[in-house]
C-alpha cells in the first residue's frame, strides 16, 4: 500500500548540502541549519552534512554541532569568477554542472559524488542558492529540495529603490539566475511569503513553499526585570549593509525627533561588527555595544524595539526575537515582511518618516505598549517555534518521499 503524504514519515537519512556550517548560530543564515538539524536529530533523523565555509575558524567549531550529524565535512569556499556567472547566463547547457571541473567548487562536487557512492541517502536537502544549486545532476534521481533562504532579487530590488547603483545593475542578472536555478528541484523553500511571491512571478512553474524561521522560546522569553522606559533598541550584525543603513536612520532621524519631545530618550545599537563611524556616534544618548553574549537581556530591558529597515529580503530574526521577549515593536513594513503581525495589535507598522511619531506614542501610552507586548509574544508562541518549523519540514519530506 502506498504511503500518503499525511502518513508519518519513516526515519530517513538526509544529506544536507549547505552553503555554510551551522555555527555560530547568531549569524542569520546559520541559525536555520543549527535549529533544524537539532530538531530533526531529536526526532530520530540521520543527517550527513557537506558544507562550504568561508571563515578560518569554522573547522574549529565542528564539535559544537557534531552531535546533530552522523557525518560532517567542511570544504573551503573558493572564489567564483564573473566569467563563470556569465557563462551560465549565456549558455543553458552550462547552468548545471556536468563534472567537477565545470562547477564553481570541484571539491564539493567530488565530496557529494563520493558520499552518494558510499552511503544510502533517502533525501537531499540543499541550503543556499548559487553556491549549491548546480550540483543537482548528482542527486536528481533522489527526492530533493532547496532552501535559498530568501530571494536575492528581492534584496537587490529594495537596495535599488534606495539608489544603490550596483544593485540596479545586478538586479536583472540575478533575476535571470532565479528564473532557472530552482525549477528542477522537487521543492523550493523560502522563509517569507513576499520572497515566494517574487520567485513565482519570475518562474510560475516553480514549486515553492514558505516555511518561516522559529524562535527558541526558552532563550527569548518575557522577563520580570524592569524595562527602562527611555530606552530604544535595535539589534543586528553591523557588518551587514542594511543594518548599517538602519543605524544611520535611527541616529540621524529617529532618535533626534524623539528627543525633541522626550529628551531622556536613549538608543542602544546592539550587535557585532560596528564600523568605526558607528562607534564614533557613542555618547550619553547612544550606546554602541559591539557583540554581546546574549541579546535577550538587552531586548527585555528596552521600552521599544525600533526597526527602520529599508533594504532586505526574507524574514527578520531580530523582529521575531523582540516579539518573543515582549518588547513592543515599531517597524517599517519591510522589517515585518513574512511575520503575521497586525498593525496596532502585535506591532506598530509605519514608514521611516513616521517611526519617531510611533515611538513617542508607544513611550507615552503604557496600555498600548502592554497590548503590543502581550500580543507579540502570543504570535510567536502560536506560529514561530523551531518545533513548528521542523514539523513543516517533516511533512514536506514525507510528501516528497511518498511513493507515486
Amino acid at each position: 500500500m502506498a504511503q500518503s503524504a499525511s502518513d508519518p514519515l519513516p526515519m530517513k537519512t538526509i544529506l544536507l548540502i549547505s552553503r555554510c556550517p551551522p555555527y555560530p548560530a547568531h549569524l542569520g543564515d546559520r541559525l536555520i541549519i543549527w535549529h533544524l538539524a537539532r530538531e530533526l536529530h531529536k526526532r530520530g533523523f540521520t543527517i550527513d552534512l557537506l558544507a562550504l565555509h568561508d571563515r578560518a575558524e569554522d573547522p574549529q567549531h565542528i564539535e559544537r554541532y557534531r552531535a546533530f550529524f552522523r557525518h560532517i565535512q567542511l570544504i573551503p569556499e573558493p572564489p567564483r569568477s564573473n566569467l563563470g556567472y556569465l557563462r551560465r547566463l549565456l549558455w543553458p547547457g552550462a547552468r548545471f554542472a556536468s563534472s567537477p571541473e565545470s562547477s564553481f567548487c570541484p571539491a564539493l562536487w567530488q565530496a557529494i559524488a563520493d558520499h552518494l557512492s558510499r552511503n544510502e541517502v533517502d533525501l537531499v536537502h540543499c541550503f543556499g542558492s548559487v553556491t549549491v544549486y548546480e550540483f543537482l545532476p548528482l542527486f536528481a534521481h533522489l527526492p530533493n529540495l532547496i532552501v535559498p533562504y530568501e530571494s536575492h532579487s528581492l534584496f537587490l530590488r529594495s537596495a535599488a529603490q534606495q539608489g544603490d547603483l550596483r544593485a540596479t545593475v545586478m538586479l536583472p542578472l540575478v533575476r535571470r539566475f532565479e528564473r532557472f536555478m530552482f525549477t528542477p528541484f522537487d521543492r523550493t523553500i523560502v522563509i517569507s511569503d513576499v520572497d515566494a511571491a517574487l520567485l513565482r512571478d519570475l518562474q510560475p512553474a516553480l514549486r515553492v513553499e514558505v516555511i518561516p524561521n522559529g524562535i527558541d522560546l526558552a532563550q527569548f522569553r518575557p522577563s520580570a526585570s524592569h524595562r527602562d522606559r527611555n530606552t530604544l533598541i535595535f539589534v543586528g550584525n553591523f557588518a551587514y549593509a542594511p543594518n548599517q543603513d538602519a543605524a544611520r536612520l535611527l541616529t540621524a532621524q529617529v532618535l533626534p525627533a524623539v528627543r525633541e519631545k522626550l529628551p531622556e530618550a536613549r538608543l542602544q545599537l546592539v550587535g557585532a561588527n560596528p564600523p568605526d563611524w558607528m562607534r564614533a556616534l557613542a555618547n550619553e544618548h547612544i550606546e554602541v555595544t559591539g557583540r554581546v553574549a546574549d541579546v535577550a537581556p538587552y531586548l527585555s530591558g528596552a521600552a521599544v524595539f525600533v526597526c527602520p529597515l529599508r533594504i532586505g529580503a526574507g524574514l527578520k530574526n531580530k523582529v521575531l526575537e523582540a516579539l518573543a521577549v515582549g518588547t513592543p515593536v515599531a517597524a517599517t513594513q519591510l522589517s515585518v515582511d513574512g511575520i503575521a503581525v497586525v498593525h496596532e495589535e502585535s506591532a506598530w507598522i509605519a514608514p521611516v518618516d513616521q517611526l519617531a511619531e510611533a515611538v513617542i506614542r508607544l513611550l507615552g501610552d503604557e496600555a498600548l505598549g502592554a497590548k503590543l507586548s502581550q500580543k507579540g509574544r502570543q504570535l510567536i508562541e502560536a506560529g514561530y517555534t523551531w518545533a513548528r518549523t521542523a514539523d513543516a519540514y517533516e511533512r514536506l519530506y514525507s510528501e516528497i518521499c511518498a511513493p507515486t
